[in-house]
């Protein structure tokens, strides 16, 4: 196994389709300007099978990539490849618009919370700087942290251990973990599988307005979701697993559940799931 090959320092843009790597959101006051990011010739190997063998995947500059496909296929894999995670093969290249390493840029949120039973909620909600050993961060984070809990409904629970939360409650700690870390790229692997069907639409309104600026990679098994929250959206399918052309929903996000696009577009992504999971996706 190898590390990722990474891009020099002020590599071009001409790596990027036209548009691409320009930061086409309005990051937050403080936040460095977001990256475009572009992988290619990706392979990982799997107990001897390559889950992916020379894929190439660009994420805009500033704008939300959604990622649907079956279950095994190598969404996951993929994520914590570009979050450093995961060792892929040789040659193995990733670039950034701006030619920096990814290193201190990304927050990650995994499938499960990952919460440590003996903090509370806001301990775990601001773990990030208290593992850095960052005091002046810390005591940033925890006013962030403070706030963000009480727009997911968790404002009176801060002082409660992760066995007195429910599955949903514990999604939203690890929600808002992420969110605190105000990282320009973001990668999030199933960020609301654990909630109910209000609760996860609400969730996604409120990360939708929070990542505003970022480059964002979600990993979704939902296309209501891909199609309320994606700037892209593409299907992940095959062995070894390749990529359908993008797919770019129109509106801003966070797009209305009950709107006839986003409806069309769901069917479609259904539709695309449907070939995928026959054999190939189209």
């Amino acid at each position: 196994m190898s590390s990722i090959t990474a891009a020099p320092t002020g590599a071009s843009s001409s790596h990027y389709p036209e548009g691409l790597a320009r930061d086409a959101g309005t990051a937050p006051t403080g936040l460095p300007a977001a990256p475009a990011i572009r992988l290619s010739a990706a392979r990982v190997l799997f107990e001897g099978t390559a889950l992916f063998d020379g894929l190439t995947l660009v994420l805009p500059a500033g704008r939300t990539t959604c990622l649907l496909g079956p279950s095994g296929v190598g969404k996951t894999s993929l994520l914590r490849m570009i979050a450093g995670l995961l060792a892929p093969e040789d040659g193995t290249v990733l670039t950034t618009s701006d030619g920096q390493a990814l290193t201190g840029r990304i927050a990650y949120m995994a499938q499960t919370d990952l919460l440590l039973p003996w903090l509370d909620v806001l301990g775990n909600a601001t773990l990030g700087p208290r593992l850095r050993g960052d005091a002046a961060a810390r005591a940033q984070a925890r006013q962030r942290a403070t706030a963000l809990l009480q727009d997911v409904g968790l404002g009176d629970r801060l002082t409660a251990r992760p066995d007195a939360l429910s599955g949903g409650m514990r999604q939203r700690v690890a929600l808002v973990r992420t969110l605190v870390e105000d990282r320009p790229v973001v990668l999030m692997d199933e960020p609301f599988g654990a909630l109910d069907a209000i609760s996860r639409l609400q969730l996604q309104d409120l990360a939708a307005r929070l990542l505003v600026g970022r480059t964002v990679l979600l990993v979704t098994h939902d296309p209501l979701e891909a199609a309320r929250l994606g700037h892209r959206i593409h299907v992940m399918a095959g062995a070894p697993a390749t990529l359908d052309t993008a797919w770019e929903p129109q509106g801003a996000v966070p797009r209305a559940a009950t709107d006839p696009g986003v409806l069309a577009t769901q069917a479609e992504l259904l539709r695309r799931l449907a070939d995928a999971t026959a054999g190939g996706a189209s």
